[in-house]
């Protein structure tokens, strides 16, 4: 029987992994904060392994759940429908579209220690995050590929971790264990982690805008899980915390 993966949030990100799931031979049941009947468009090009539901049918009805929503909306997500699941964190802190969170911004925690907070039945492991959609859907490769990638991996309970692993192979990534939930600052915005690895050198010459439109066109350079682990171990944490636009 084949695995299903819950997808909360159908923007860049869910609509990529989606696509990886089903290619893999996944069933994915995808939402968001819109409505089923918004997502008609969405399912039609994942075809016949893909249905639309609530958040809530998508936690319940899966193996693994991915949330990938702005940080702003975390406490709008079904905490109940989420008790008991690992819970794929791909949010990212931006305050200028999140506003200001007093925990982040002392460092008193990374965004995912805050989100397993927001969710204590859950196991939440953070994934996703540091890597634009369109290099997560162009650099996917099959297992022992000579140019395969590899995604950093962080969280507090290790059989989450190895369910996310799983599903990364499934869906063409090596994983990188980073740690627990304190250490994934390392691939949070703003550190050496956080997408430039997957993009290749930038183009000479080009403005920020361009370099913005030119990050979201390419399809990016394979990244082995070994440079994953040298830069993370290498990674020191700025007094700034959070991306901006």
């Amino acid at each position: 029987m084949s695995a299903t993966l819950g997808i909360i949030g159908s923007g860049n990100v869910g609509g990529t992994v989606a696509r990886l799931a089903v290619a893999a031979g996944w069933n994915v049941v995808i939402s968001n904060s819109r409505g089923p009947e918004t997502l008609g468009e969405v399912v039609a090009r994942l075809g016949k392994r893909a249905r639309a539901a609530t958040p809530a049918e998508a936690a319940q009805g899966s193996d693994l759940v991915v949330v990938t929503v702005p940080l702003l909306a975390y406490s709008r997500l079904p905490r109940e429908a989420l008790a008991g699941r690992t819970v794929i964190d791909t949010m990212n802190y931006y305050p200028e579209r999140d506003g200001r969170i007093a925990q982040l911004d002392s460092r008193e925690m990374t965004s995912s220690e805050f989100f397993q907070r927001h969710l204590p039945g859950a196991r939440v492991v953070k994934a996703f995050n540091n890597i634009v959609c369109t290099q997560l859907g162009s650099l996917a490769r099959p297992a022992g590929a000579s140019d395969r990638s590899a995604l950093p991996v962080s969280g507090d309970d290790n059989p989450a971790k190895a369910e996310v692993t799983n599903l990364l192979d499934a869906l063409g990534y090596d994983a990188t264990d980073i740690g627990t939930l304190a250490e994934s600052w390392r691939y949070e915005p703003r550190s050496s982690l956080y997408c430039a690895p997957y993009l290749g050198t930038i183009p000479d010459g080009l403005a920020r805008q361009e370099i913005a439109q030119w990050a979201w066109e390419t399809p990016g350079v394979p990244v082995p899980a070994q440079t994953i682990k040298e830069l993370a171990d290498a990674s020191v944490r700025g007094t700034l915390v959070g991306g901006e636009f």
